[in-house]
């Protein structure tokens, strides 16, 4: 399914994806799942269609691979064709069903899903605005149609409906990192939306709403990741004054505070190690650059040896640059 992955996400926040609750993610979460009899026919045969659409995704993604990198192969002129004949017998098992019932509210989002994969982004949403129009109380129509408006607007509209989707599934972690990631990206509508000052407050805002997906979802080392990046997009106190200074010093404390909490959540030493060159990198850009080259000493692993001398170049650079403009 997609992922909000904009230019501006792309610069700003590329390891924040908006997740799109997609046909595997409602059935993998629960996310407003209803209960059902699995023994109902017309739930048998749903979930016949479900899997049907799932092998023809699988086999068309085997197709993807096969092609990538061969533009002028038979498997890659072909590709387009066969994409479209393999899920036409899909898409008629979901129009005939959804003919018999009407108000599935699933097999429509299922159906919708399939659309936007095949590119077919007007008829997905005609799929997903009906509904939510069945089933307003169900936050899986808002927060994919606000996954829509992320790539093609409007982006009032992306957020309204991912908020609407926290409002209706509160305790749904998903729901707020996508919210999270939008008002992130689209500080001016944000602005306006949440009646926010100016774009510190904005990504403060956005701050927030990961922070308290991180309660739902505390052992997530992803989002901890997340949060800690955040700290990146946040103005640093400019001035050489004690308050000022003392301001900067909170702001970088909080931030070390957040890839500390990152780092306990660890899965292996490329996890922790990579903390570290974040903690370097973060200490470089508050001109802290002994505490950076402490930070880079943790780092050893040969997966990331390229990215700590990056690191350590820009650490050097802005070491130098200050030490000129003293002078």
């Amino acid at each position: 399914m997609n992922e909000l992955l904009l230019g501006a996400l792309s610069a700003l926040l590329s390891t924040n994806p908006v997740l799109a609750a997609s046909n595997a993610l409602v059935r993998t979460t629960g996310i407003a799942v209803p209960v059902v009899n699995p023994a109902d026919p017309v739930e048998l045969e749903y979930q016949r269609l479900l899997t049907a659409d799932d092998d023809a995704q699988a086999e068309v993604d085997e197709w993807i691979k096969e092609a990538e990198g061969k533009p002028g192969s038979t498997a890659a002129l072909t590709l387009p064709a066969r994409i479209k004949q393999r899920f036409e017998p899909v898409e008629t098992g979901y129009a005939d069903f959804l003919r018999r019932h009407p108000n599935h509210t699933r097999a429509r989002l299922a159906y919708a899903s399939m659309l936007g994969d095949l590119g077919r982004y007007d008829e997905s949403v005609a799929q997903m605005e009906k509904a939510r129009e069945l089933d307003p109380a169900n936050p899986v129509p808002w927060n994919n149609l606000a996954d829509h408006f992320s790539h093609f607007g409007p982006a009032r509209k992306c957020l309204e409906y991912f908020a609407k989707a926290v409002e209706l599934a509160p305790q749904e972690p998903l729901y707020r990192i996508n919210l999270a990631t939008a008002v992130a990206v689209f500080r001016v509508d944000a602005r306006e939306l949440f009646g926010l000052p100016d774009d510190q407050a904005v990504l403060r805002k956005a701050l927030e709403l990961y922070r308290e997906a991180r309660k739902l979802r505390p052992s997530d080392f992803k989002l901890a990741t997340d949060i800690a990046q955040m700290y990146y997009l946040l103005e640093i106190p400019a001035g050489e004054d004690a308050a000022t200074r003392a301001r900067a010093d909170r702001l970088f404390q909080e931030a070390i505070q957040a890839w500390n909490e990152a780092e306990r959540l660890a899965r292996d030493d490329l996890d922790r190690e990579g903390v570290a060159l974040h903690k370097a990198r973060l200490a470089g850009m508050y001109g802290r650059f002994a505490e950076a080259r402490q930070f880079l000493q943790a780092v050893s692993h040969p997966g990331l040896a390229d990215l700590k001398a990056r690191v350590a170049r820009g650490v050097e650079y802005k070491e130098k640059a200050a030490a000129t403009a003293g002078n």
